[in-house]
């Protein structure tokens, strides 16, 4: 059994959150995403670049909540909403919560949002941030993996299908109506994967600008920066988008 499941507990960042399985333990890699983010949102704020909405930020997939309450903890202008497909995810991101006392900022919901992907955009107000580690293993690779990891930890928190990106496909496709305009989404892939959401957003979503992907600090390209662009008015405007 991985040794924060024996001790019930782990620190990510400067947090100390409550683990348990079969939810899914929050790796280094996850700690650069939030840095990574946490910077740009300070920048953001530095520099005073006007927005009309408050800070707002979705995860998906909250897991332990370790992304959204580190969040939080460091952007007290910042709120909240986390959703995860695992009902002892919810309840463990809640424990977590109530217990670094940020329970009255984060909204937490079981939301599964390759199924209920109608419900997520009735439940959600358009948010200035999307962040997401999403299931981005190559379903070739699980076979691979650790076994303490295949046998604790929940598959469905790994596995992102064929080519890794089946849940990727699906946040991306409603991040559009998910995010503010000029808003951002940030996602943690697999190496092999940023030239391959660039190709497949360009072709299939409307209004989502794909930035750049940024580099672990192992160097490898493991987090992709996307952007919702502003709907052009006027007789040029593309027909059938929503606003």
């Amino acid at each position: 059994m991985p040794v924060q499941y024996v001790i019930e507990e782990w620190d990510f960042r400067d947090l100390t959150l409550k683990m348990r399985p079969p939810v899914f333990i929050p790796r280094p890699e996850t700690e650069e995403l939030v840095e990574l983010v946490l910077n740009d949102l300070q920048m953001k704020t530095e520099m005073g670049v006007p927005d009309k909405m408050e800070p707002t930020c979705l995860e998906v997939g909250c897991g332990s909540g370790a992304i959204s309450l580190s969040l939080l903890k460091t952007l007290p202008q910042l709120k909240g909403v986390a959703l995860d497909q695992s009902q002892d995810a919810v309840d463990l991101t809640r424990e977590n919560a109530l217990r670094l006392g940020l329970e009255d900022r984060l909204e937490i919901h079981h939301i599964d949002v390759m199924k209920d992907a109608e419900t997520l955009l009735r439940l959600i107000r358009p948010v200035t941030t999307l962040v997401s580690n999403p299931p981005y293993l190559f379903s070739e690779d699980m076979a691979s993996l650790e076994p303490e990891i295949l046998r604790f930890e929940d598959p469905a928190a790994l596995d992102g299908g064929k080519d890794g990106l089946k849940v990727i496909k699906q946040i991306l496709t409603l991040a559009p109506q998910i995010l503010s305009s000029y808003g951002h989404a940030y996602l943690e892939v697999d190496p092999r994967h940023p030239p391959l959401i660039r190709q497949w957003v360009e072709g299939n979503v409307d209004r989502l600008q794909f930035k750049e992907a940024r580099h672990d600090i192992t160097g490898r390209p493991r987090f992709c920066i996307l952007q919702k662009e502003e709907v052009k008015q006027g007789p040029q405007a593309g027909s059938g988008l929503r606003n």
